[in-house]
């Protein structure tokens, strides 16, 4: 077998389907089945919406928010989603779950993982398959658990929330996904959206959600083409693309960011700049407890969020660490100075994204913002003097504007082509330069990043000793030279090759990636048609299907075991209210003392046992209010029959 590939001196053959058509076949064999939604995914708070007549609608969730946290908290009774598990994520810190989507579709000795790690308070292991996974106690048991499990979780609390909304089930979903997210996280995030019961649509970037929401918005009286730059900083990841709007085409022209910078970096920097300040104060330090390191960052997310409407925050914890009180007050200016670094780290990639669009700044027509970070005014201001004082696009709030725009394409995908939603066209990028490795280990990049997607690149190849019987491909993602410093994706071995010299088989490597950036990489003999083909879908950041079916079997337990607890928790409350209203009763209506005293023991005698019998089946709590309105009806009837009788008397005499 040859580990090796050399090039074969056949020209180079190229090849991109027209998207627009690819596209619109894919969307013709999709039947419209009740209302399909759009649902930005995000690190530290997540969005649904749907649009329905041409007009978009973001849904509220139980608590009467607009945005739901990305945060996943278990407990010795249940498991949390959202607001609940956000508000009691400092008492439980290490089984309370968030910025999991740092963590999707990454290897556990991935750099990025290992800094997270340090940060955390919750624990990350590594499984047998080389993921990392999340360690958590639930109901007294120790679980490890997937990325996917709990991002499929946060998807499923958003399902429901479209559920009550719509008032119909909701079964099909386009996602949102930062643009630099690799190919792994795209897949794990799309197994993530199948164990939350969605039917993955489309994966949308992140950045062309947003293009989307404003361009239909802010270009929809002007004429001709439209360059919009779109800056997503969010809580986890930031993004910066550039697009061109004509006639409902919105096509991306480049992408840059980090899919490791956002919100939940600038809250570390300033509750590690606290954390010093205290130790230095009382020499203690709360580093050194995760429970006290979880509520200053929680402190210091609400001042980060206050500093962006105020020039000043106070910062007050009680009982931080060793039962020491800690207050503080923080200016804007310090906030803005801890974190200039990283707040001028997206400018660079502005840079970059310009001269890689061929763009100079006065060719960008719209600036549109996206993510919650976006409202710091630092980075507002960077970002307009960049642009000569340009106005940015304020018109829809960054928190919603990617869930909008995705909204929108889940709307187009499922047949629903209202007036301004006609032609709407999403030509999307590939993030990443693809390719093989080569001899010397040096990376043959195939298909170059920021390439137009669907696309269908080939090159041609051949062996590099004698009578070789296979060939060894190793599929590469990244932007080094040198494949060691790049991202394997996976492997082919094709066998069976005719014995021949070197250089003389010719081998045609094909890459091909659809429309959701799903890439497929196939290589045939061409003399032979010999073929293999590997589908990075079925291989790297994919759960096996044994994975599969187990989490669906067990994510289907629990929804099924969440509702019988719902169930009597209903039974449990109905029963103290009837218990609370006759006690009402008692004390309002005039009855002797008797009867009052008699009531008022057996709402005390229910009362007490339901203390004593908070794991009751729901029937034992559906009987025993039965029997409670039952005893009291029997004394209020025969008090009221006794209080007749004696009105009767005077009237017989």
């Amino acid at each position: 077998m040859g580990a090796d590939l050399s090039h074969a001196d056949a020209p180079r053959p190229t090849s991109r389907p027209e998207a627009p058509s690819a596209l619109r076949l894919d969307t013709a064999r999709i039947c419209p089945k009740g209302p399909a939604v759009g649902i930005d995914l995000g690190t530290t708070k997540s969005c649904v919406a749907v649009c329905q007549r041409g007009r978009v609608e973001i849904l509220a969730n139980d608590h009467n928010s607009r945005t739901t946290p990305s945060c996943v908290a278990f407990t010795e009774r249940e498991r949390l989603v959202g607001e609940p598990a956000e508000l009691q994520a400092s008492l439980n810190p290490e089984n309370t779950i968030y910025n999991v989507k740092r963590l999707i579709g990454r290897r556990y000795d991935d750099p990025s993982v290992q800094l997270c790690l340090k940060n955390w308070p919750y624990h990350v292991v590594e499984a047998g398959n080389g993921k990392a996974k999340v360690q958590v106690s639930h109901r007294g048991v120790e679980k490890v658990l997937y990325p996917e499990e709990i991002s499929a979780m946060v998807l499923y609390k958003l399902k429901q929330v479209a559920e009550a909304s719509l008032g119909r089930p909701v079964t099909q979903a386009v996602i949102t996904v930062p643009a630099y997210f690799s190919d792994a996280q795209r897949q794990a995030t799309i197994d993530a959206g199948a164990i939350a019961g969605l039917h993955v649509l489309s994966l949308v970037s992140e950045p062309t959600a947003a293009a989307v929401a404003y361009g239909l918005k802010e270009t929809r009286q002007r004429k001709g083409k439209r360059n919009i730059l779109i800056f997503d900083l969010g809580g986890g990841t930031f993004d910066v693309s550039i697009l061109t709007a004509q006639d409902g085409v919105f096509e991306v022209v480049a992408t840059a960011g980090d899919s490791h910078l956002g919100g939940e970096d600038f809250d570390q920097r300033l509750a590690n700049q606290l954390a010093q300040e205290f130790k230095d104060k009382f020499q203690e330090d709360p580093a050194e407890s995760r429970k006290a390191m979880q509520r200053l960052k929680a402190a210091c997310k609400r001042a980060k969020q206050t500093l962006s409407s105020n020039t000043t925050a106070t910062i007050s914890v009680d009982s931080l660490y060793k039962g020491i009180d800690f207050h503080t007050t923080v200016t804007r200016a310090c906030f803005e100075d801890l974190c200039c670094d990283l707040f001028q780290a997206t400018m660079v990639q502005v840079q970059q994204v310009l001269e890689e669009a061929g763009l100079k700044k006065s060719q960008v027509h719209e600036i549109g913002l996206g993510g919650g970070s976006t409202h710091i005014p630092m980075i507002q201001r960077l970002l307009s003097k960049f642009f000569d004082g340009q106005r940015l696009c304020k018109s829809i709030s960054p928190e919603e504007v990617v869930a909008h725009g995705a909204a929108i394409q889940a709307a187009v995908l499922t047949g629903h082509r209202y007036q301004n939603l006609q032609n709407l066209l999403l030509l999307e990028v590939t993030p990443v330069s693809l390719g093989l490795e080569t001899v010397g280990g040096v990376m043959d990049v195939v298909v170059k990043r920021n390439s137009p997607i669907p696309t269908r690149e080939s090159r041609n190849f051949s062996t590099t000793e004698d009578q070789q019987s296979s060939l060894f491909l190793q599929i590469y993602e990244g932007e080094r030279m040198l494949t060691k410093h790049n991202r394997l994706l996976g492997t082919i071995t094709l066998s069976g090759l005719q014995p021949a010299p070197r250089g003389v088989p010719m081998i045609v490597v094909t890459f091909q990636i659809d429309h959701n950036n799903i890439l497929t990489v196939s290589a045939t003999e061409r003399n032979t048609g010999n073929k293999k083909e590997l589908a990075i879908a079925n291989t790297r950041g994919r759960l096996d299907r044994e994975e599969m079916e187990r989490i669906l079997q067990e994510e289907e337990e629990h929804r099924a075991q969440e509702k019988l607890e719902e169930e009597k928790l209903e039974a449990l409350n109905a029963l103290e209210a009837s218990t609370l209203q006759l006690k009402r009763a008692a004390a309002e209506k005039s009855l002797d003392d008797r009867a009052k005293r008699r009531l008022l023991e057996i709402c005390e005698e229910a009362a007490a046992w339901m203390e004593d019998n908070r794991l009751a089946p729901k029937k034992a709590y559906e009987e025993r209010k039965k029997e409670l309105e039952g005893v009291c009806s029997a004394i209020l009837t025969h008090f009221n029959t006794r209080e007749a009788q004696q009105q009767e008397k005077p009237k017989e005499s």
